[in-house]
């Protein structure tokens, strides 16, 4: 077990510590071993408010890490944080990335190609009919489907992708071994073999409703573009997409009947510049994805270790010369030399005399 690994789920423990103050903590000890052992006017001098820090104070005490993570473990769930290679690409990209996730199931690369589908969970048969198309047509097109696993458009999004064979997302407002609905159960059995049942929420975590918006963040963050398919005025959905567009991704709204108390939320996206949704391949267009497999095998040729990582982000189409990287990354020469030397036997990057490399049209798109 990871030493540093127990202390972000000891921290995530802590009701009153959510992403913002997780990194405020982090960045004022920058050791979180040192942080879950400092005294209780370090984290005042910190700015930790006084009902967060009686709270974690009481989980200090109460609780041994080491056998908490293995219980974690015991129940075959997977715990990611901020610092793992692992942890989900498109979420680590929005602003204030939640610091810990606990997975059942699998996430892989192929889900950096997701999208979000939510909605009602008063779904109309128009809408079930919508959701069936566009699930089954999006996840045969190698997309992942993201949802919540709520009654409704949530659960029928998970249920065609599973039938066309794809993979899908849940994200629940509870914790991964509280599942809700409960009616969902068998369906999140089936999402965890062919997916993932994902949150950020601890173990034992009941589905209050104070927990379903900061739910709906995850959703879009994990996704590329978030699909509505009917919302009312005040459905959950609709913060699902404005979350969405505050993150930079593209949201889609299924069109309605004006007079349908299900369409007034996603008519009203639609009015305020979401694409409307007339057919599957929309998505498909308007993301340029008509080719996810070849995406899926290109991105195979993706960095391997961090150090691929941070040269591929300081490239471009133009060639650029191995001392404006070292420049760049203050890396050693030799390292920086050895890995453009593996990117070039991997199709990453091209070389193009002088020591001067240019990074590969196709991996440029995909980092994109």
């Amino acid at each position: 077990m990871s030493d540093e690994k127990k202390y972000w789920i000891g921290f995530n423990l802590v009701r009153g510590i959510g992403s913002v103050r997780f990194h405020q903590i982090r960045s004022y000890f920058n050791d979180l071993s040192i942080a879950w052992h400092a005294p209780a006017e370090a984290f005042r001098q910190a700015g930790l408010p006084e009902r967060a820090l009686n709270n974690l104070i009481s989980i200090r005490d109460d609780i041994d890490l080491d056998q908490f993570y293995d219980s974690i473990l015991e129940k075959q769930i997977t715990v990611l944080t901020l610092m793992d290679e692992d942890y989900p690409r498109l979420l680590k990209e929005i602003d204030q990335p939640p610091p810990v996730l606990y997975v059942k199931g699998s996430l892989t690369p192929a889900d950096d190609f997701s999208v979000a589908m939510v909605g009602t969970r008063r779904v109309t048969a128009y809408g079930q009919q919508v959701v069936r198309d566009a699930s089954i047509y999006l996840a045969g097109h190698g997309l992942t489907i993201v949802s919540g696993l709520a009654r409704g458009v949530d659960a029928l999004a998970h249920q065609h992708a599973l039938q066309a064979g794809g993979r899908t997302i849940a994200v629940l407002g509870s914790g991964v071994d509280v599942i809700y609905p409960p009616e969902n159960r068998k369906l999140a059995e089936a999402i965890i073999e062919n997916g993932a049942v994902v949150s950020d929420y601890p173990l034992g975590t009941q589905p209050e409703g104070i927990n379903f918006p900061p739910r709906n963040r995850i959703i879009s963050g994990l996704s590329l573009a978030a699909i509505v398919v009917e919302a009312g005025e005040r459905s959950g959905a609709l913060i699902t997409a404005d979350f969405a567009a505050e993150q930079g991704r593209d949201v889609f709204a299924v069109p309605g009947n004006i007079l349908s108390p299900m369409s007034r939320g996603t008519n009203h996206l639609i009015q305020k510049g979401a694409y409307a949704l007339v057919s599957p391949q929309d998505v498909l267009d308007v993301l340029d994805l008509d080719h996810v497999d070849e995406y899926k095998a290109a991105r195979q040729m993706l960095p391997v270790d961090t150090t691929e990582a941070k040269i591929l982000q300081v490239m471009d189409y133009e060639p650029i010369h191995v001392d404006e990287i070292y420049n760049e990354l203050h890396l050693p020469v030799e390292k920086i030399s050895a890995a453009l030397t593996m990117m070039e036997l991997k199709g990453m990057v091209q070389h193009v005399g002088g020591m001067r490399y240019a990074a590969v049209r196709e991996m440029n798109r995909i980092k994109e």
